[in-house]
């Protein structure tokens, strides 16, 4: 069983999911992490999140280092899940995708470089294809978020979403949760990146941004989490005849 939830940033769609994948005792990937782990392995190798050929090593350098069953994000799950929580997520404190640093805007910059690249995309699918139909033990079904996950990583999927909110409450969202973190930015420079990476994700050639069509839209800004989750639970059921 998949559940598959697309949107850009800020939208709301990741902690949707997250929260999601805990209440059905799903598995849970963030897909986007992989091409910000990517990024970040270019950028740490001095390279061009730009360049195919880096872009392509820093795939094979994520790859290697998820292949460590220490690290295996892809069926590990998070403190608060597996067998003993509500539900597994890949990314945590001692995995590869749990990485805070992946969380910052630069490398989110880089991820939508080297997701534009079609070489990039294509060696990445099989690992959350993988992910969706073996979501592990214990695990009823998976939750994956990203930008082309209802369309082209998992378009069977009984369950799509699309989860969306206006540009200027996805920047106030954004602004407010770096400057949490103690990074100085103002709410019109993150705007700008936002709606630049927006425009980059949805105009590539391979795997534009879009809703698939038979994707259920939730606009989220006037939407809390728990919100948010109630309407998504309802969506589900309907759709499971749960």
């Amino acid at each position: 069983m998949v559940i598959a939830i697309d949107g850009p940033a800020a939208s709301g769609k990741g902690t949707l999911s997250r929260a999601l994948a805990e209440r059905l005792g799903f598995a849970h990937l963030d897909t986007g992490a992989l091409y910000r782990a990517v990024a970040y392995e270019v950028m740490q190798a001095g390279g061009d999140p730009e360049d195919e050929g880096d872009a392509l090593a820093g795939v094979e350098s994520l790859k290697a280092k998820l292949s460590n069953p220490s690290i295996n994000i892809l069926h590990n799950s998070n403190t608060g899940g597996g067998k003993e929580g509500n539900a597994g997520s890949a990314g945590g404190s001692a995995d590869v995708l749990g990485n805070p640093i992946l969380k910052e805007d630069h490398v989110g910059g880089g991820a939508s470089k080297v997701a534009a690249i079609p070489s990039v995309r294509a060696a990445l699918l099989d690992l959350q294809r993988d992910f969706a139909a073996h979501p592990g033990e214990g695990f009823e079904g998976a939750v994956l978020d990203g930008r082309d996950i209802g369309t082209v990583i998992c378009p069977q999927a009984p369950v799509k979403l699309f989860v969306t909110a206006s540009d200027e409450v996805r920047a106030e969202r954004r602004t407010k949760e770096l400057q949490s973190k103690g990074i100085s930015v103002t709410k019109a420079a993150v705007l700008k990146d936002m709606c630049e990476r927006d425009a980059r994700d949805a105009s590539r050639t391979e795997a534009p941004m879009k809703p698939a069509d038979d994707a259920i839209l939730i606009d989220s800004s006037h939407l809390d989490p728990a919100e948010m989750l109630d309407k998504a639970l309802k969506i589900v059921q309907e759709r499971l005849s749960l």
